[in-house]
This record gives structure tokens, C-alpha cells and sequence, in this order.
């Protein structure tokens, strides 16, 4: 049984680099929410879920924009101010869905200050790409970077505008900016003007005022449940920038994104991966280019939900893991994928970085000084057993409690779930 969320707001964050497995716990935990929400990010999040149905098949839904707790079909979804919508690919999601048996139509409200992600964004997102070269950043090409790009300027169009006579010459003044800045790529304007005007009429119902919807739930006692995208360390402030996503991923970002104030949240759960991983360019202290690196890979199936990129790995990495606790204040962690560690008779993490032979508090800003630091490990016996059939703290073996042990003590958080398998029901509630 998992805790009963209090009143008010529950965050649930990713620590690193993303792909923890916040999709899993969010579908938890959305069994005693009224509402799941999104605050900040597109498209380029990615949260896989497996349930078992009625007929005891394991089903694996997708997510992008739309919340995960949308499988429990009492929730509300409301995707907030803060994000970034790409309307074609948010009712491509959702009638995936709705084929998949999930009936989602009746239940998704969006937020009139939500920013849009147009056709051209996503083209350009392709071009920066090749402007940057050897420097490229990694992006999904999704359009989410030239999106809050044209939102940052104050010349992005938002899901309001699409109700606006004006709309289409807006429209036609913003791709007309793009093709001064990069030349005159393809680009068909006039028919997706006429897309985005035929999709308008059928976003139309799930449209609301969101600061005033947010507060309508929040003062009638609703239980409102956040699902962060992306990760603290792809923060556009705190993140290893440049290799960054384009939005605020911390705590600070759920209250602009959703238009809360901070007291409203009531608990914040980061989400820890019991190894590390990360997709796109940038730097990774703990990354393990080797057999380890190559086992976490497979055995941890470590492939991008959105892109299908094989994901970087290497050893959990306290350092990071701490400075994200800094700055988002967990109340609880949740550890996830601990079974991908079953096999290693010896598992190492990282306590510590040294510049010029001085252990450094903190984590470098200067990407250039951070790929100069000497990694300080510990290192744990392994449990070299198979632990995905536990479902109690005292099922697990000995040094798997270690190395959880470990972690809390090192981060001064305590570790409320821990995960070890991909479905719902492979998850341990500590308290």
C-alpha cells in the first residue's frame, strides 16, 4: 500500500539525467489523485508504462505530453501553463491511446496559456543542430528548444491565439522571422494554418483558464499529483548546459509551470535510478565506456522511449544526486531499476569529485572543469541474486539493503519505494 497523498500537490521529480522511471510511480500514485498534471517540457519526455489488463496480458502505454496517470480512469489530466504543445502529436497520442482500450478523450484539459510547438519550430530545431555541428546538443528534434526560444522572445503564439482572428497572419509574421534567420526552407505555411485552425475546433472542449482551473482544485481539496519531465540535471539553469532541454525541470518550475504558489506542495518524491544513464552529448563523470557500461545497457534495456537512442550508462553518482536534493528538497526518493544491479558481484558509487587533487563540494558549472574531475568511488559488495520476485524490505538480500542504506545515509533522504522489475506490482513500499 502506498501512503495516502495528503491535500494540496505531490511532485514527483527526475534526479539525474532522466529516464528514471518516473512514469512507473506517477501511475502509483495516481491511484489517489484526482488530478495528474504536467508543468513544463513537450513532447520530448517520455514515460513507459506495463500494466496487466483484465485478461492478465502485460499492456505498455506510451506517454509524450500527456500524463501517465491517465490509467487510472478516474483521474483528471491537465497539461499546464508551463508546457509546450504540439497539437497534432498531442491527439496522435491520445487516440493511441484510445485504441489501446485507455479512454483518455473525456478527461484532458489544457491550459490556454500553454505555449504552441509549430511545424516550423520543428524544422528549425533540426537546422540548429547542424549549425552547432560537433557541438550538437542531442535534442529530439521535436521543435521544444525553438518553442520556448519564440516564447522567451515574446513572439511564440499560445493555445489561446489558435481562437483568435488574428492567428493566421501571427502565424505568418513568425515564419517569416524564421526564414530571414535561416534562409527559406520548405515549408508549407498556408496548410498548416489551415491544420491548426481545423485542430482548434477539436482542442476547443479541453481548453480552460489554467491558473483559475488549478486554483478551483486546490481550494475544493483535490489531490493534485505532478509528473516532472525530463530531470534536474536538463534544467535549463542548473543542468550540464548547454546539454540542457529548454524548460525549468526543478520545483521552482512545477509552481511557474502550473500557476501554484510553493506551499501548495505538500511533498516532492525524486526519482533515483540505482545506476545512472543519460541520452544526447555532454559530459558524464561516472560514465563506464566498458562490460559494465555495456550490462547496465542490456540488462537495464536502456533505450530512449521518445527517440529510441541507446542510452550512456555508468555507476550511480551521489554527486549529482545530492546537488539535485539541494535544490529540489526531496521528502523521499524513489529507487528505481535496483534488479539491473542483480548481477555484479561488486557495484561502485560515486561519493566524491577531485579537481587539481582537492575534493570540490558541489557540482562544476564549467563543463570544461567537470570533465576534468577524478571520480571518488565506493565500493559495495554485490547481492549477485535475482531480487524481482521481492516485494517487502526484508525480501531483499542483505547488501541490496546496503546499498539503499547507503544511499539514504549519504543524501539524508529517506528511500520510500524502491523499484525492481517494470511492472506496477514490482515495486517495494518501504513506509
Amino acid at each position: 500500500m502506498t501512503q495516502a497523498a495528503p491535500q494540496g500537490v505531490s511532485v514527483v521529480l527526475g534526479s539525474q539525467w532522466g529516464d528514471e522511471g518516473k512514469g512507473k510511480l506517477v501511475d502509483i500514485l495516481a491511484a489517489d489523485a484526482d488530478v495528474c498534471a504536467r508543468c513544463a517540457g513537450g513532447n520530448n519526455a517520455g514515460h513507459t508504462i506495463v500494466v496487466t489488463n483484465d485478461k492478465g496480458e502485460k499492456v505498455k502505454y506510451a506517454f509524450n505530453l500527456l500524463p501517465s496517470g491517465l490509467i487510472n480512469p478516474k483521474v483528471t489530466a491537465f497539461i499546464g501553463s508551463g508546457v509546450v504543445v504540439h497539437v497534432p502529436s498531442l491527439f496522435n497520442e491520445l487516440d493511441t491511446l484510445e485504441r489501446k482500450g485507455l479512454k483518455v478523450a473525456d478527461r484532458l484539459l489544457v491550459s490556454d496559456r500553454a505555449h504552441l510547438v509549430l511545424g516550423f519550430h520543428q524544422i528549425v530545431d533540426g537546422l540548429k543542430e547542424i549549425e552547432l555541428g560537433g557541438s550538437s546538443i542531442g535534442t529530439t528534434k521535436k521543435g521544444i528548444g525553438p518553442a520556448y526560444s519564440s516564447k522567451a522572445s515574446r513572439s511564440g503564439l499560445r493555445v489561446h491565439h489558435l481562437y483568435d482572428p488574428t492567428f493566421p497572419e501571427k502565424f505568418r509574421k513568425l515564419v517569416e522571422g524564421r526564414f530571414k534567420r535561416y534562409g527559406h526552407f520548405e515549408f508549407d505555411t498556408e496548410g498548416e494554418i489551415e491544420q491548426m485552425l481545423a485542430l482548434a475546433e477539436r482542442l476547443r472542449p479541453h481548453v480552460v483558464d489554467g491558473p483559475t482551473w488549478m486554483h478551483q482544485q486546490l481550494s475544493s481539496g483535490k489531490r493534485v499529483l505532478v509528473e516532472g519531465a525530463n530531470a534536474l540535471m536538463l534544467d535549463i539553469d542548473y543542468g550540464t548546459y548547454p546539454f540542457v532541454t529548454s524548460s525549468a525541470t526543478t520545483i521552482g518550475g512545477v509552481c511557474t509551470g502550473l500557476g501554484i504558489p510553493p506551499f501548495a506542495i505538500k511533498r516532492a518524491i525524486g526519482v533515483v535510478k540505482a545506476y545512472t544513464t543519460r541520452v544526447g552529448g555532454g559530459p558524464f563523470p561516472t560514465e563506464q565506456l566498458n562490460s559494465v557500461g555495456e550490462t547496465l545497457q542490456e540488462v537495464g534495456a536502456e533505450y530512449g522511449t521518445v527517440t529510441a537512442r541507446r542510452r550512456r550508462c555508468g555507476w550511480l553518482d551521489l554527486v549529482v544526486c545530492r546537488y539535485s536534493t539541494w535544490i529540489n528538497g526531496y521528502t523521499s526518493l524513489n529507487l528505481t531499476k535496483l534488479d539491473v544491479l542483480d548481477g555484479f558481484k561488486e557495484i561502485k558509487i560515486a561519493t566524491g569529485y577531485k579537481l587539481d587533487g582537492k575534493l570540490i563540494e558541489g557540482f562544476p558549472a564549467d563543463l570544461d572543469r567537470l570533465g576534468q574531475v577524478e571520480v571518488i568511488y565506493e565500493t559495495l559488495p554485490g547481492w549477485d541474486s535475482d531480487i524481482t520476485g521481492c516485494r517487502t524490505w526484508d525480501d531483499l538480500p542483505e547488501n541490496a539493503q546496503k546499498y539503499v542504506k547507503f544511499i539514504e545515509e549519504y543524501l539524508g533522504v529517506k528511500i520510500q519505494y524502491i523499484g525492481v522489475g517494470p511492472a506496477r506490482e514490482s515495486t517495494i513500499t518501504v513506509f
